[in-house]
């Protein structure tokens, strides 16, 4: 279940940044999108351990 929180959280972010990104450029939606996916890995394990996963 933790896998899966973290992978579900690393794509729904990831995809948030490269959107918030894309107006501006390639370049940044490119990095807004490992923002979100760095995010993504810390929030979703953080929220599985949270839980008891």
């Amino acid at each position: 279940m933790t896998r899966l929180l973290i992978s579900l959280s690393t794509f729904i972010l990831g995809s948030l940044g490269w959107y918030a990104g894309e107006r501006v450029g390639i370049f940044t939606a490119f990095a807004l999108s490992m923002v979100g996916t760095g995010l993504g890995v810390y929030l979703g394990k953080r929220l599985a351990t949270h839980w008891g996963f």
